[in-house]
C-alpha cells in the first residue's frame, strides 16, 4: 500500500506543478502580448508626432521581444531611417526584401535605394530605384505616384553622381577647427572682413531648452587672429533672444540692415520660423522686429533670409512653406525699397523649386547666379548645393556644384565672403564632429574659389556625354541558353541583340514553370522572386542601358567625335571550350548587328568611316573571358538548374567593358 500511496502522491504533485507551469506560461504570454501591444502603440504614436528617436527605441524593444513579425521589422526600419540610423534601417529593410521581395511593404526598395545612395553606393542604389519605379508605375495611389517620380529622379541622379565623382573639382575643402565647430550643429556661416558669424546649437548645461529638450540655437561670432579663427562667442541679447532659436544672419550691401530667423519647435523635426529685421542707426542696431506681410504671413514658415541685389534692386531671398509653392520648402524672393516696403514675394520657379525642399539661398550678383540646396535635383545624396543662372527674368536649370563641394551627406548654406575669393558651406559629411552619432551634426567648411572678377570657364559638353557613356560600363547583356543560333559552330549571326532579347522575354513563362517546379509554399515564392529579380534587374535593365548607350553614342558622334567601344564575351569552363568560344563570338556579333541596325543604320557611316578627320565608331572585342568555375549544373537533362535557374542564366552574358574617345587612346 505504501508504494501505491507514494506513487499516487507523486502523480498529484506532478500534475499540480504542471498546472502551475502552464498558468505561469499563459501569464507570461499574456504579459508579453500586452507588452508588445503597448510598445507598438507607443511607437506608432511617436511616429505620428515625428519623434523618430523615441519611436526607434520603442520598436527596438518590440524587436527584442519578437523579431519574426514583418510589421515590427518594417516599423523599426522606418523609425531608424527617419532617425538617421541608416545601418540599422538597411538591415531590416534587407531582411524584408529577402523574405517577400517587398510585396507586403512596397516602399522598401525605395528606402533601400535612398540609404545606399547616402553611402555613395550609386550603382546598387539605382537598381532599387529602378525596381520600385517599374513595380509601381501604374499605381493609382497619389502618394505612391510621387514616390515613383522620386525613384525615377533618383535613378537619374545615381548616373549623374558617378559622373560627378569621376570628375572632381580642383578644390581643397578645409574643416574649420573647434574654435568654430563643436560636437553639435554649426551652420549658416558668413564672413565679413575679420569676423565669421554663424549659428550653433551649443549651450551650457544650465541653459533653457525647447520642447524637444534641445538647447536653443544662438548666433555666434569668431574673430580672425593671425589668419586663424579665435574662440567663438555668442552675440549679445539684441541678436540672441531668450527661449527661441536664433539663426541665419544676412546683411545688406552697406551693412546697415540685418535679417535673421527666429524659430519655435513644433515637434521633434519641425520648426515654425519668422524673419526679423534690424537697422544700424546712430551707430547702434535697433531692436529686431518681425517683418510684416507679405514676408511673414499667418500659418506659413519663413526662414533663411538672404539680402542681395537683383536687376539692380534690393531683394530678399528666403525659404518658405507657403501656399502657391511647388511643395515642401521653396525659394522665394521679394524686392524692397529704402522704406522697407516689400513687393509680393515671387516663387523662384519650377526649374528651381520642386515637390521636395529647396533651402538656404545665396545670390551672387557677379555671376547672376543663385546658389541653393535641394533634396530633389540630381545630386550625390541628401541635400546638395546647386546653382542657377538668372537670365531674361527667370532662373535656369540648376547645375550641381560638384564634388568635393557636395557629398553623399547633407551640404547646405553656401556663402561667399566679402573679398569674393572664398566660399563656405555647412555639412554633416564624414569628418564632422559628433558626440553620439556620426554624421548627426553639421560643421562649417571653407574652400578657395576663383575670384568672381574672372569669367567662368566654358563647359565641355562633349566630354560630359562621354562621361555618361563611361558610367554605363561595364554594360552587361544576357542570353537564353545556346542563343543565338543554337547547335552551330558559327562565329557570326544575322540576329541583332534586340531580337535575341525579345525572344528571351517570350520565354519568361517557361522559366516560371520550370525553375519553381516541385517547390511549394515559401520555397516556391522565393524561387519566383529570384526569377523576377533576374529578369527585371539584369535582362531588362541591360536592354534599357543599351538603348540609353546608343542614344548617347548618336549624340556624341553627331558632334564629330571618334569613339572606340570594347566588347567582351564569356564562356563557361564546364562545357566544350571551342563550342563556347564560338557561342560567345556569336553573341558579340549580335551586338555588332544591333549597332549596325540602330535607327535604320544611322551608325553605319561612322562604322565604315575612312576619312581620318571624320566622326568614327570603332567596334572592337578582346579575348573571350572564362567565367569562374561554376557550381551551376551542366547536366543537359537537368534543365531546371542548368538552363532555367537564374544562377545559370547570369553566366550567359557579354559586356561592353569600355568606351573611349580616340583622344583617350594611347
Amino acid at each position: 500500500m505504501s508504494c501505491i500511496y507514494v506513487t499516487v502522491k507523486k502523480n498529484i504533485c506532478s500534475t499540480y506543478q504542471f498546472v502551475l507551469l502552464v498558468m505561469a506560461l499563459m501569464l507570461s504570454l499574456s504579459f508579453s502580448a500586452q507588452n508588445k501591444k503597448q510598445l507598438y502603440t507607443s511607437g506608432v504614436k511617436s511616429m505620428d508626432e515625428k519623434d523618430y528617436f523615441s519611436a526607434a527605441q520603442y520598436f527596438n524593444r518590440l524587436i527584442l521581444l519578437d523579431s519574426t513579425q514583418a510589421l515590427y521589422q518594417f516599423k523599426y526600419a522606418e523609425a531608424s531611417r527617419l532617425n538617421y540610423d541608416f545601418d540599422i534601417a538597411y538591415h531590416w529593410y534587407d531582411k524584408i526584401m529577402k523574405e517577400d521581395n517587398g510585396k507586403m511593404f512596397p516602399e522598401t526598395p525605395l528606402w533601400m535605394g535612398m540609404i545606399l545612395k547616402s553611402k555613395g553606393k550609386y550603382k546598387d542604389a539605382k537598381k532599387y530605384f529602378d525596381k520600385y519605379a517599374k513595380k509601381n508605375r501604374n499605381s493609382k495611389d497619389a502618394q505612391r505616384k510621387l514616390y515613383v517620380l522620386k525613384a525615377e529622379q533618383e535613378a537619374k541622379a545615381c548616373d549623374e553622381a558617378l559622373i560627378i565623382m569621376a570628375n572632381p573639382l580642383n578644390v581643397i575643402i578645409e574643416h574649420l577647427d573647434t574654435n568654430v565647430n563643436s560636437k553639435v550643429s554649426e551652420y549658416g556661416p558668413i564672413e565679413i572682413d575679420t569676423a565669421l558669424i554663424f549659428s550653433s546649437l551649443r549651450s551650457s548645461g544650465n541653459s533653457k531648452r525647447d520642447i524637444n529638450n534641445v538647447g536653443f540655437n544662438k548666433l555666434y561670432v569668431s574673430k580672425k587672429q593671425n589668419e586663424n579663427w579665435a574662440k567663438a562667442k555668442a552675440l549679445d541679447s539684441l541678436f540672441n533672444a531668450s527661449n527661441i532659436h536664433n539663426a541665419n544672419t544676412s546683411f545688406n550691401e552697406d551693412f546697415t540692415k540685418v535679417f535673421v530667423s527666429r524659430c519655435n519647435a513644433v515637434n521633434s523635426v519641425e520648426y515654425n520660423c519668422q524673419i526679423y529685421f534690424s537697422q544700424y542707426i546712430d551707430r547702434k542696431w535697433t531692436q529686431l522686429v518681425a517683418l510684416p506681410p507679405p514676408i511673414n504671413i499667418y500659418q506659413s514658415n519663413n526662414t533663411q533670409p538672404h539680402c542681395a541685389k537683383l536687376n539692380g534692386k534690393n531683394v530678399l531671398f528666403f525659404s518658405s512653406k507657403r501656399e502657391g509653392g511647388e511643395g515642401g520648402f521653396d525659394i522665394w524672393y521679394s524686392y524692397f525699397d529704402k522704406n522697407m516696403e516689400f513687393s509680393a514675394p515671387k516663387n523662384a520657379g519650377k526649374k528651381i523649386n520642386s515637390t521636395e525642399d529647396e533651402i538656404t539661398p545665396w545670390y551672387v550678383q557677379e555671376q547672376n547666379t543663385l546658389y541653393f540646396s535641394s533634396t530633389w535635383h540630381k545630386g550625390l545624396g541628401g541635400f546638395d548645393i546647386f546653382k542657377s543662372e538668372f537670365k531674361d527674368g527667370a532662373f535656369g536649370e540648376p547645375v550641381n556644384a560638384g564634388s568635393p563641394i557636395n557629398t553623399s551627406y547633407n551640404d547646405i548654406y553656401y556663402s561667399i565672403n566679402a573679398k569674393k575669393n572664398k566660399a563656405y558651406i555647412s555639412s554633416n559629411r564624414i569628418g564632422s564632429y559628433f558626440e553620439e552619432k556620426q554624421s548627426c551634426c553639421n560643421d562649417i567648411y571653407s574652400f578657395a574659389i576663383t575670384p568672381l572678377s574672372e569669367p567662368p570657364k566654358p563647359v565641355d559638353t562633349t566630354k560630359y556625354i562621354m562621361d555618361q557613356l563611361k558610367v554605363l560600363c561595364p554594360l552587361t547583356l544576357y542570353f537564353h541558353n545556346d542563343e543565338p543560333d543554337p547547335k552551330t559552330k558559327n562565329i557570326t549571326t544575322t540576329k541583332s541583340y534586340k531580337k535575341t532579347y525579345e525572344d528571351y522575354i517570350i520565354l519568361k513563362p517557361k522559366y516560371f514553370r520550370e525553375y519553381p517546379d516541385g517547390l511549394k509554399g515559401d520555397d516556391k515564392q522565393q524561387a519566383e522572386d529570384r526569377l523576377t529579380n533576374f529578369f527585371e534587374d539584369s535582362v531588362d535593365a541591360g536592354m534599357q542601358d543599351l538603348e540609353k548607350f546608343a542614344k548617347l553614342m548618336e549624340e556624341v558622334l553627331a558632334r564629330g567625335e571618334k569613339v572606340k567601344i570594347t566588347m567582351k564575351g564569356y564562356c563557361s569552363p564546364l562545357a566544350s571550350t571551342d563550342y563556347n568560344v564560338n557561342l560567345a563570338k556569336r553573341r558579340i556579333s549580335s551586338l555588332r548587328n544591333y549597332f549596325a541596325e540602330y535607327k535604320d543604320g544611322i551608325f553605319k557611316k561612322y562604322i565604315s568611316a575612312e576619312n581620318p578627320s571624320a566622326a568614327t565608331l570603332l567596334l572592337t572585342d578582346v579575348e573571350i573571358g572564362e567565367l569562374p568555375l561554376s557550381k551551376v549544373s551542366d547536366d543537359v537533362k537537368d534543365v531546371k538548374n542548368s538552363v532555367y535557374s537564374p544562377y545559370a542564366a547570369r553566366e550567359r552574358k557579354i559586356q561592353i567593358i569600355a568606351v573611349s574617345s580616340f583622344a583617350d587612346i594611347k
